[in-house]
């Protein structure tokens, strides 16, 4: 990697590459520079919830489908059972999806979760358990995506496998017939 080039060179989506992150750090930033400027609970229970939404909201809906190709969503069924939905790109627009979008999109959303479990940690370590619930709500929302983009990102790969072997299948079984038909 050649550092001289300037930061947003390679990245395929530099824009949303940068409100990816943004969000996650906003939250972050805010959570822990609050209790410099800020005396109260409500305020930063308020604005650092609020950007974990929105962080949660573009991942899922923006960044998730843009950087790497895929979106879920969860729905209630008739039968009140909760149904997991996936969607991604066909195969070839999947190949052709930037690395290093692909590299960010999920390296950020591991380390978010562990910076919110380290600070959770500090927060029980100093007894302040009324700023966990910020960290629980803020975490459970980055797990949220976590599990949802890995659940997605097999079920692409069980598609692309599926698509494989069938047009395998269909070959090999066209093969056979203009085989048989030449006899």
């Amino acid at each position: 990697m050649d550092f001289n080039q300037p930061v947003g060179q390679n990245y395929a989506n530099p824009r949303t590459c940068f409100f990816h992150v943004i969000f996650k750090a906003a939250a972050l930033a805010f959570y822990i520079l609050s209790a410099l400027f800020v005396d109260s609970f409500v305020i930063i229970f308020v604005v650092t919830v609020i950007l974990a939404a929105l962080d949660f909201w573009v991942v899922k809906n923006v960044s998730g489908r843009i950087l790497v190709g895929l979106r879920w969503w969860n729905e209630i069924d008739d039968q009140g059972e909760s149904v997991w939905k996936f969607e991604c790109l066909d195969q070839q627009s999947l190949a052709r999806m930037n690395k290093k979008d692909s590299w960010l999109f999920w390296w950020t959303l591991y380390l978010n979760a562990a910076a919110w479990i380290v600070l959770g940690i500090f927060s029980l370590v100093r007894f302040e358990f009324d700023y966990v619930l910020v960290i629980g709500v803020c975490l459970s929302l980055g797990i949220a995506n976590i599990i949802g983009f890995t659940k997605c990102r097999k079920d692409a790969k069980k598609q692309i496998q599926a698509f494989a072997s069938q047009t395998i299948a269909s070959h090999f079984s066209s093969k056979i017939q203009s085989a048989f038909s030449v006899v």
